[in-house]
């Protein structure tokens, strides 16, 4: 597994996304209340939304075109919608945040 730099802890606001593209993928970075940092793929299943740009609650990613909620720690969409995204092991060392591939 690789471990790829994407961002320091202090400069990752909470309750917002940021986006940052490493190798092939485009991914989400959501810093929770709690400072918790999940890891997702950017784009809403259902019709590709950007998910970095979203609303978040709790846990929980709110697609910002239609509305879809989506959780940061396991990918899926929330019934009654179906779909999940590509969700990314993050590790965090030295105030340095990874994503791992």
């Amino acid at each position: 597994m690789e471990r790829i730099y994407v961002a320091n802890v202090n400069n990752l606001p909470e309750k917002l996304g940021k986006s940052v593209k490493v190798r092939n993928y485009d991914i989400a970075l959501f810093k929770l209340s709690t400072g918790v940092i999940h890891a997702i793929e950017n784009s809403c299943p259902h019709k590709g939304g950007v998910l970095s740009q979203g609303i978040i609650s709790g846990k929980h990613v709110y697609c910002p075109m239609h509305n879809w909620k989506i959780c940061t720690e396991e990918g899926k969409a929330q019934k009654p919608d179906e779909g999940c995204v590509k969700t990314f092991e993050v590790e965090i060392k030295d105030e340095k945040v990874y994503v791992c591939l």
